[in-house]
């Protein structure tokens, strides 16, 4: 195998890990605590860490509700996007992008796939809503800092995006003279 083809390889593998991690951990927590509200969030470490459903039909933070289909053309193309980079031979010879790249693609697909509605959700509030199909980002992880921040809830694809996003950061930050003396700086 090329190490091209390898690196194409590397990428589809964690891109469609992360995304399969993110979908499967929703479904498992929003089969057992239901919709947002209809239970009690989950304790896993008093006064830090619950699980929680909630849906968000805006993006980061909670920014843009309502735009959903905004989002969805947005994550649709920096998919794209990141495809072509991938074509370009410089980034499948380095780990770090190759690495990157995936998890910000699963990280959206995760999304993008709560944001086309396809978990076939319907929503259960309010009133004018029930019965409506949910085109939202399913999210259940609540962390709170005490005395410092209450952060909003959040599900893995926000994790893979934000991890992806600082191993961008890293990479950026690398001298290219320092990498390319580097043992293991060849292609993956």
């Amino acid at each position: 195998m090329s190490p091209s083809s390898r690196s194409w390889l590397i990428f589809a593998a964690i891109a469609v890990a992360a995304a399969a991690t993110d979908l499967i951990t929703k479904d498992a927590i929003f089969r057992a605590l239901g919709m947002p509200g209809t239970s009690p969030p989950v304790t896993i470490i008093d006064g830090a860490l619950w699980l929680e459903t909630n849906l968000n039909e805006g993006a980061l933070f909670g920014m843009g509700q309502g735009m959903g289909m905004v989002f969805s053309a947005v994550s649709m193309a920096a998919i794209g996007g990141i495809l072509a980079m991938m074509s370009r031979p410089a980034t499948r010879r380095d780990p770090w992008l190759v690495w990157a790249l995936a998890l910000i693609v699963g990280g959206i697909l995760g999304n993008l796939y709560d944001r086309l509605g396809l978990p076939g959700l319907a929503w259960h509030a309010p009133l004018e809503r029930v019965g409506t199909p949910v085109r939202a980002v399913r999210d259940w992880i609540h962390v709170v800092v005490p005395g410092v921040i209450d952060w909003p809830i959040f599900n893995l694809a926000d994790s893979w995006l934000v991890i992806g996003a600082a191993l961008l950061l890293l990479a950026s930050l690398r001298s290219p003279a320092t990498d390319a003396a580097a043992p293991g700086a060849a292609a993956p």
